[in-house]
């Protein structure tokens, strides 16, 4: 008598295993996010039998029969990089893609994910590329590909779904990349599960690992994003790959944010800025002009504030709203800043300072919708607030680049003196910095156009803002 499938409950968010239905993960503490799918039987003779558990054994005798080696003995080479002919995905991904790396490519959809894919393909020079899509057809990729332009001969096109197929046909053609759009969408005859469950993402994603290990060639996988900003599928699916890239930004604009979450092979939170075009994604060299928007110099409540987003310095605008609270509770209020620290620079500026915020509200913004943790932009958080509460403009031709303690003093920051070289760059006349520096860090160079201005508390800065 043959025995009814087994079932386990999986977590959507992180990938592990239970035998029976909770209403929350104990290992995430997520709500509502066990799914029942079938997985293999426990019995050995059985399983012996299971041609998906045959084949799994088969994938890791690779690993058992490799020894152990001192690691004074390990030869230590460099990784051998492939140029993908856009200066800032390179400069994201370290200096190049890696070959027998595993990259994710995350987003809402819209946001430009199967674009940069595609453009990428059709741009890297002298590299072969197989695109695997199992959302579009080779018609839709024919039509974006006259539109985006480049060498169409590298790329080859592939409409398919089945991992097996996909695995077969790369190790057949040996393409220099394989695209897979969208990882969502491929899924593996040896398992009962539908395509995007999370057996068949993993499954999926680990098979395209051992591949790319055993032959070098690098993939790039394009992953949708939940309605809540994470990489759709199993944690577990970050843990797998080398590579995260994120798409963020708002796919009704034209600008978009490519971030690195995580990287093997190089640094971690850089971030590229690139504006959707109608001939395809445009680098954009200079970010800080994104962030700082052309606007009248007589307005108060705006500072232009100095921060790093990986090792890139980038200067943003900061504005600021205060006027008397209408409903008795005054509120506070910030877009792409944490309002806990809002909160905590408002009761140093009562404290220290002597100003009567308790009575008002406070509202902040990001200029470009980025989202900021840099505690060097607080001063210019401070100095916006006041500018709004005393109605006195700022001028639009100093910056700010310091963080403020909670006894009033203004703190230095890291890297400073890469704030004052992009300062300088984009032609601010002044740029108010800690006293606590160092003198090397504030050294003025020959024929040096900028002023570096060191204050030490709170009190200093206004004494300047005043002037």
């Amino acid at each position: 008598m043959k025995s009814a499938k087994k079932t386990a409950w999986f977590c959507s968010n992180c990938g592990n295993e239970y035998h029976q239905w909770m209403g929350r993960c104990p290992a995430c503490g997520e709500w509502n996010t066990l799914v029942e799918e079938p997985v293999g039987g426990h019995d050995p003779e059985a399983a012996e039998k299971d041609e998906a558990y045959t084949s799994r054994k088969k994938s890791f005798l690779g690993f058992r029969n490799q020894k152990p080696e001192s690691l004074d003995k390990v030869a230590a080479t460099d990784e051998n990089r492939m140029t993908l002919g856009s200066v800032e995905v390179d400069r994201l991904l370290g200096g190049g893609l890696v070959e027998g790396s595993l990259v994710l490519l995350g987003g809402e959809p819209g946001i430009g994910k199967s674009t940069l894919s595609l453009q990428v393909a059709l741009h890297c020079k002298g590299l072969n590329t197989l695109y695997v899509s199992g959302e579009e057809s080779p018609k839709q990729i024919k039509l974006r590909a006259q539109r985006l332009g480049g060498n169409q001969s590298q790329c080859q096109v592939l409409g398919e779904t089945v991992l097996e197929n996909i695995v077969k046909i790369a190790r057949e053609t040996g393409p220099d990349i394989l695209v897979i759009d969208s990882i969502q969408t491929v899924y593996s005859e040896k398992l009962d599960a539908s395509a995007g469950s999370v057996s068949q993402v993993k499954e999926c994603a680990s098979a395209l690992l051992r591949m790319a290990k055993a032959t070098g060639i690098p993939v790039i996988l394009v992953g949708h994003i939940t309605k809540d900003g994470t990489i759709a599928g199993p944690k577990v699916l970050e843990h797998i790959v080398d590579v995260v890239l994120q798409f963020e930004g708002d796919s009704r604009g034209a600008y978009r944010i490519l971030r690195s979450m995580k990287n093997r092979f190089g640094s971690t939170d850089e971030i590229a800025v690139f504006e959707m075009t109608g001939a395809g994604l445009r680098e954009v060299t200079n970010p800080s002009e994104l962030f700082i928007p052309m606007h009248k110099e007589d307005l108060s409540g705006i500072a232009i504030g100095s921060m790093l987003d990986g090792t890139r310095p980038l200067m943003i605008e900061v504005q600021a709203l205060v006027s008397s609270a209408a409903y008795g509770m005054p509120q506070r209020s910030a877009t792409g800043f944490d309002v806990r620290r809002l909160n905590m620079l408002l009761a140093v500026l009562e404290k220290r300072a002597g100003f009567r915020l308790g009575s008002k509200d406070v509202f902040l913004n990001m200029a470009g919708g980025l989202r900021v943790g840099d505690p060097a932009i607080d001063l210019a958080v401070v100095v916006a607030v006041l500018s709004s509460n005393l109605d006195i403009p700022v001028s639009q031709r100093c910056c700010f680049a310091a963080e403020v303690g909670l006894s009033g003093e203004i703190r230095p920051v890291t890297q400073v003196e890469r704030r004052i070289a992009e300062a300088r760059k984009l032609g601010f006349e002044e740029i108010f910095v800690s006293s606590f520096n160092k003198d090397s860090a504030l050294a003025r160079i020959p024929g040096d156009t900028i002023g570096i201005v060191p204050v030490p508390d709170i009190g200093s800065v206004l004494k300047h803002i005043g002037r």
